[in-house]
């Protein structure tokens, strides 16, 4: 018999594209929307070469566009029957489970929380036509609706997760723009949960380390590690009021683009990447936070790279990769909307005002069953 979800209990699948653009992260994983009870299997299917390239001259143009382009579309129907196929090599490792209901992120081109606006292309109605589950999509809109920024979404994961941590603990993710979700210390039986993005994570250095060596990232921190950090460049780039504003607030990945590029532009290809590494890395320690974290740990592709991880330690002292806590580094946003989907059934709130900005406890999502 096939194995299901009993009670409030769901297996559900996660997909993640984030704004790295390198492709499809799944997880499979049980769970009531509260907590995880079971993990199964995760995986990556990278997007190819063209695809990549198309979605990246979409994040270039996003704001010129209508939604109605014949391009935009194409590459939306590409990007969807990815995340199909992600699904199916998921269900193929474990093919005794039964997935609930997926939760589909989709892939972000445009984020301009200041006008309400969060963009991800991904058909929900499609992929749930392919893959004959349910899916809970577009989980950022409502959100922006009630006043919020629409990101960072993952704290109630973390905080999940680190339930039984009574110290107060950060958890980074640095993908193509870092976050950061602060749980305060258990007091009375209870914490205080604060996020944000911090600002730029690999998405400049990747940009700059394709530029100089035609490879999508600084793989193992090698530009980096040769490069020397140009303090009168990374001060210009901090100069910006985004890093005195308080928690919360949220980013585009072309946010910092221009501003940065122009700035290392004269720079060594090496001593342009330590200084960009130095800009996520600075951007992250000067976030204003109501309490200071005992430990940090970091989540995504930033966690593999050498240089960024020393610099992090040199800056704020104990921190770890999430791998120390028997997580999934590179699977954990993906099991982040599993969850989220389960809390829409439930209609449990995503986001909280001390998250997001939203001015209400908001339950994320649309479904297509």
């Amino acid at each position: 018999m096939p194995e299901t979800g009993s009670g409030d209990l769901r297996w559900a699948i996660g997909l993640m594209s984030g704004t790295s653009l390198d492709g499809v992260d799944a997880a499979l994983v049980l769970t009531d929307g509260e907590r995880i009870a079971e993990y199964g299997p995760g995986l990556t299917l990278p997007y190819d070469q063209m695809l990549r390239d198309r979605l990246r001259l979409l994040l270039d143009h996003a704001a010129e566009l209508s939604g109605n382009e014949a391009d935009l579309k194409d590459v939306e129907r590409a990007v969807t029957l990815r995340h199909v196929e992600a699904v199916i090599a998921l269900r193929n490792m474990v093919p005794t489970i039964v997935p609930d209901v997926i939760g589909f992120h989709g892939q972000t081109i445009l984020h301009q929380p200041d006008i309400g606006r969060s963009w991800q292309i991904g058909d929900g109605a499609l992929l749930q036509e392919q893959c004959g589950i349910p899916v809970i999509y577009d989980f950022r809109a409502r959100d922006l609706d009630y006043g919020g920024e629409g990101a960072p979404l993952v704290p109630v994961l973390h905080a999940a997760l680190l339930e039984r941590e009574e110290k107060s603990v950060a958890v980074l993710n640095i993908g193509g723009v870092a976050n950061v979700t602060l749980l305060g210390p258990v007091q009375d039986g209870a914490r205080q949960v604060w996020a944000c993005d911090t600002g730029p994570g690999n998405a400049l250095l990747d940009d700059w380390a394709e530029r100089h060596t035609g490879v999508a990232c600084d793989t193992d921190g090698a530009l980096a590690r040769k490069g020397t950090v140009n303090r009168g460049v990374l001060e210009r780039l901090l100069d910006s009021p985004y890093f005195k504003r308080p928690m919360p607030k949220s980013l585009d990945r072309l946010s910092f683009h221009g501003s940065a590029m122009e700035a290392v532009q004269a720079l060594s290809p090496e001593d342009g990447a330590a200084t960009l590494v130095a800009f996520t890395v600075e951007a992250i320690a000067r976030t204003p936070m109501d309490v200071t974290p005992d430990r940090w740990f970091v989540a995504g592709g930033g966690r593999h790279n050498p240089v960024l991880m020393d610099r992090l330690r040199s800056r704020l002292g104990d921190v770890s990769s999430v791998d120390v806590l028997g997580w999934d580094g590179d699977a954990l946003e993906a099991q982040c909307f599993a969850l989220l989907a389960v809390r829409y059934l439930r209609q449990l709130p995503s986001s909280w005002p001390q998250t997001t900005g939203t001015r209400q406890a908001c339950v994320a999502g649309r479904a297509v069953v």
